[in-house]
């Protein structure tokens, strides 16, 4: 079946709020009135207008591998289905299908569309990604915390086009033309202007139809990217920032509002098709969103979500006890969300009652589906680009190795990796490091046993390798004493980590036990830390080697930040395929550890 055309731009155009507008306050010009109403008249009070969005995509452009490209499925019986998901290919198709019939489409993301991507998109600095989302036909976006991951400077290149500063243009005659949609940084300004990095909120039109849209970042942004990328940037609260422009798009008549933000929650079941309003809307979700949806301004009619990767289509009472859906799909392009919001043409506001908020349902992206012949082209062309790199085995695998997809705090491919930085940074002359430590969300993917190309199965190429690592951070080796050291284990379930805890992937030699049937600091059992077997002493000093993301800081870690005597050593992924390199063969591939270094309490 061949692909469905891009829909044109200039029957659905989008007018962009003036960044100006956004932190000064000021009187807002009101928009093109743009409405028709004999149109009106002729077609009834009310119209349906279709709202397909999805988050966090993390340039997935090919069918993510291993767990990261299921979805689970709930069965009328009970039991649960492992379904297949995900590829832009076939991302487009569904979106494309789903459009049919229904003239009034909207499609919108939450942010994270790029950063910590395969190398298919990564290696071009996400340039391939941004082409497919033009392609597939996305009206606006907010920004994810990922979308700094290079910094401010390449995200507004990633919207406005022009080749990479450093490694220019990758293919002759072609110069990189940015987004066709708007990224969306409401609650995102410069110290020194107070402007939005970009603009805080665009309007969709069609047919006398408008609608607005705020996009909105995790205020907690600083907390997970590196400093220098967001350097004079300042990050704001977000639901006081969508209430501020919330007023600023009624002023300019438009009613209907739809926020986009790049924070979510944890339903109570991992099931995409769970049915999270029982017994009661909301009551089966929890996390930052529940909040946030409680208090971001009545005058919003939905809310599209994301950043925990998870599934929900949730209805929580706005401030004033109606009904709002709020919603997330999962990730990498394993679903999208549909929504019915109801415009109505008099009041110019999506209908919403005491009794039934707008509809919303999550849709697997099965890949049983046609694919759509466009994306096959774009992903054929890029990977010719990238096959050079790509394709290199650098190691060996006798069965999968969980990293993402791993259910337990500690993973194997954690283990994996933090073993793989020691043994790179413990050399005398490379920074004598005697542990190391891993985030946890810096393990991008599992390691997957069948073969993704023609490699063959247990070979791991270097875009597989690069998928789990991503981020190529250089790797520190420090001194912390054994106090400091215990303090940052603490941090893992403690401060802001405590309702969502960060369990850090440990080195071997690196033992200790995890309660957590305890609160707080408590959780980490101080006896029970110890170091090749010897209990930690808090006095001796100690070399620890991690990322630089974790030394300066990242995921609540400000332990790290007091550490002294730095020794920068190599990239975290060139630690990672040195390491499958030298420990596995074609006849001796390695073996999935049994990830037992934290005992886990319960």
């Amino acid at each position: 079946m061949p692909a469905t055309p891009q829909r044109g731009r200039t029957a659905r155009r989008l007018t962009i709020g003036a960044a100006v507008l956004a932190a000064a306050g000021l009187t807002a010009a009101a928009l093109p009135a743009g409405a028709d109403t004999g149109h009106a008249a002729r077609t009834g009070r009310t119209v349906d207008v279709q709202l397909l969005s999805f988050n966090d995509f993390h340039g997935n452009l090919e069918p993510p591998q291993g767990s990261s490209g299921t979805v689970e499925e709930a069965q009328p019986d009970g039991t649960k289905k492992t379904v297949p998901a995900g590829g832009v290919e076939y991302l487009a198709q569904s979106l494309r299908t789903a459009r049919k019939g229904h003239p009034y489409s909207v499609t919108a993301a939450a942010g994270d569309l790029v950063g910590a991507s395969p190398l298919l998109s990564g290696l071009f600095h996400d340039e391939p990604t941004v082409e497919a989302m033009n392609r597939l036909g996305l009206d606006v976006t907010s920004v994810g915390n990922h979308e700094f991951d290079e910094g401010r400077t390449e995200l507004t290149r990633l919207q406005k086009g022009g080749c990479h500063p450093k490694d220019g243009c990758y293919e002759k005659g072609r110069k990189f033309r940015g987004a066709d949609f708007p990224y969306l940084t409401a609650n995102v300004t410069d110290e020194k202007t107070g402007q939005p990095l970009l603009k805080p909120y665009t309007v969709w039109r069609h047919k006398g139809v408008k609608i607005g849209f705020i996009g909105v970042t995790l205020e907690g942004t600083p907390d997970i990217v590196n400093a220098e990328g967001i350097k004079g940037l300042k990050f704001h609260d977000e639901v006081a920032t969508i209430n501020k422009y919330a007023k600023v798009l009624n002023k300019q008549g438009v009613k209907s509002i739809v926020a986009l933000i790049h924070e979510g929650g944890m339903p109570a079941s991992t099931s995409y098709n769970y049915h999270c309003d029982s017994p009661g809307p909301g009551d089966g979700i929890s996390g930052p969103i529940t909040d946030i949806a409680k208090h971001v301004t009545s005058k919003v009619d939905a809310l599209v979500t994301g950043h925990t990767h998870q599934a929900y289509a949730c209805t929580i009472p706005d401030p004033s006890g109606r009904p709002r859906t709020v919603t997330s799909a999962a990730s990498y392009g394993k679903l999208y969300t549909d929504t019915t919001l109801t415009y109505d043409r008099r009041t110019r506001d999506i209908v919403r009652t005491s009794v039934k908020a707008p509809g919303a349902a999550n849709h697997v992206v099965d890949r049983t589906q046609p694919k759509a012949a466009d994306m096959t082209s774009l992903i054929t062309r890029w990977n010719k680009l990238a096959a050079p790199v790509a394709g290199r085995p650098v190691g060996h695998i006798s069965a999968d190795i969980a990293g993402r997809g791993a259910t337990t705090p500690e993973s194997p491919l954690g283990d994996v990796i933090s073993d793989a930085q020691l043994e790179a940074t413990a050399a005398d002359g490379k920074g004598g490091a005697q542990l190391a430590l891993m985030n946890p969300g810096g393990v991008r993917s599992d390691l997957a046993f069948t073969a993704s190309g023609s490699e063959g199965d247990g070979v791991v190429t270097y875009g597989e390798a690069f998928t789990v690592q991503p981020f190529t951070n250089m790797m520190n080796v420090v001194d912390l004493t054994g106090a400091q050291l215990l303090t940052a284990l603490q941090q893992q379930v403690s401060g802001p980590n405590e309702t969502s805890p960060k369990i850090l992937q440990v080195s071997k030699g690196l033992t200790y036990t995890l309660d957590m049937t305890k609160k707080g600091a408590d959780r980490v059992v101080k006896d029970t830390v110890k170091l090749n077997g010897t209990a930690l002493d808090p006095a001796k000093t100690y070399r620890v080697a991690m990322n630089e993301f974790l030394a300066g800081g990242g995921d609540g870690f400000t332990a790290f930040k007091t550490a002294t005597n730095k020794y920068v050593g190599p990239s975290d992924l060139d630690a990672f395929t040195a390491y499958l390199t030298a420990h596995s063969s074609a006849t001796n591939p390695l073996t999935p550890p049994k990830a037992d270094r934290i005992t886990v309490v319960k």
